[in-house]
């Protein structure tokens, strides 16, 4: 596994590459292209991801700074700002939109053997997005509001790992709710989503192809009580109930009964209303699973402080698609390189390895083992489930 190699090398050997080659011939990638193939693009994005690399400038003045290494990286030339400002604008995107769902295949294969959520053994899922701000007058092409540009990032995540199994990039008018519109339902698989995916009819889908979804009511749901179980409310399970919605049009959207679980938590004091559609688990069970939620909230935080999809290299519509896909590979590649090597460190600490020696010739399992004891006394609220020993 190139083990006398650069950090940077050994990292990049874990990849699939003769599957990305084959993406790259089914879009004609590298067709006439004489310097900075698609497989130097890649890897000059991931670096450039890996080092928090501000500009198209920094990124080749780092690159230039080590020619002798550039190599051993898999970079034939050095890199130049101008050529690699191309790429970005001419590279079809879809090319690491494909390659970043093989290494999704690969992270949930890997992560299989994990206990499951709550040691539940179907696979429970949380569905969010985040939005990425643009300025309008550089990135016109994705209109948010009339002063505003985004785009955004839906994600299903498999909570199993912290893995996202699906990931959609739009532009910021897309609501959260037509996500649903995308997925394949799993049967007997949860999806744990807010009320922004309260829309009755999707959620009937889910029903009908046997998932259970999890989400939140709106203040103003109209549901009809048909039947209450007993409850403990010492654990802050306020009521237990099956429900139907009263609505005409509400109910022949959704036809079937629900369970609407009140919870009051115990160290806030706040109400909280649950629906869902699985009746088989404890009301704290399903609460529990909600909470559960934050970790896709938590990968997008991650996501955006580590990796670089806040500033952008390029301005048009395929730049942008190239960087936040190149960017999810080099997550989904530093979660592989840790369940094959069982390394202990974290993200954060596997970042900041590659960030500071990436040119270093070391094998990877000694540079990850100098800093675990650092991290002992690190926070584990601050990190991914993904990334903690």
């Amino acid at each position: 596994m190139n083990v006398g190699g650069t950090v940077f090398s050994q990292l990049m050997a874990h990849l699939p590459w003769t599957t990305f080659d084959r993406i790259v011939e089914r879009y004609a990638g590298d067709y006439r292209v004489r310097t900075l193939s698609c497989r130097e693009h890649f890897r000059a994005m991931a670096f450039a991801q890996l080092t928090y690399r501000e500009s198209l400038r920094d990124i080749e003045t780092c690159l230039s700074a080590q020619p002798g290494k550039l190599y051993r990286m898999g970079l034939s030339n050095p890199v130049k700002r101008s050529t690699l400002a191309d790429a970005n604008e001419l590279r079809d995107w879809r090319i690491y939109s494909d390659f970043a769902q093989v290494l999704i295949a690969q992270a949930r294969k890997l992560h299989a053997s994990e206990p499951g959520v709550l040691d539940l053994k179907e696979t429970v899922y949380a569905l969010d997005s985040t939005t990425i701000d643009l300025c309008l007058s550089s990135f016109p092409w994705a209109v948010f509001r009339k002063t505003k540009a985004a785009v955004k990032m839906h994600t299903l995540m498999d909570l199993r790992g912290s893995i996202p199994s699906f990931i959609h990039v739009s532009d910021g008018k897309m609501h959260d709710v037509n996500a649903l519109d995308l997925l394949i339902p799993e049967a007997g698989s949860f999806y744990v989503m807010d009320r922004a995916y309260l829309a009755l009819e999707r959620l009937c889908t889910l029903h009908v192809c046997g998932a259970f979804f999890i989400t939140r009511a709106k203040s103003n749901t109209d549901l009809r009580r048909l039947y209450s179980a007993p409850t403990d409310r010492t654990t802050g399970i306020i009521c237990d109930q099956t429900v139907v919605f009263a609505g005409i049009k509400s109910a022949s959207d959704y036809p079937h009964k629900l369970r609407r679980i009140k919870l009051k938590d115990l160290e806030s004091g706040r109400l909280l209303v649950f629906i869902t559609n699985n009746f088989a688990l404890p009301a704290t069970t399903i609460a529990e699973l909600y909470r559960n939620r934050w970790q896709v909230e938590l990968f997008f935080k991650w996501i955006k402080q580590h990796l670089r999809i806040k500033k952008f290299y390029g301005l048009s519509e395929n730049a942008v698609k190239c960087q936040i896909w190149i960017a999810v590979s080099v997550y989904l590649l530093v979660a592989i390189v840790r369940k094959r090597l069982k390394l202990d460190a974290s993200l954060h600490s596997i970042l900041q390895i590659c960030s500071v020696m990436p040119f270093e010739k070391m094998p990877i399992q000694q540079a990850f083992q100098k800093t675990q004891e650092e991290e002992s006394g690190s926070n584990p609220l601050n990190q991914l489930i993904l990334f903690d020993s």
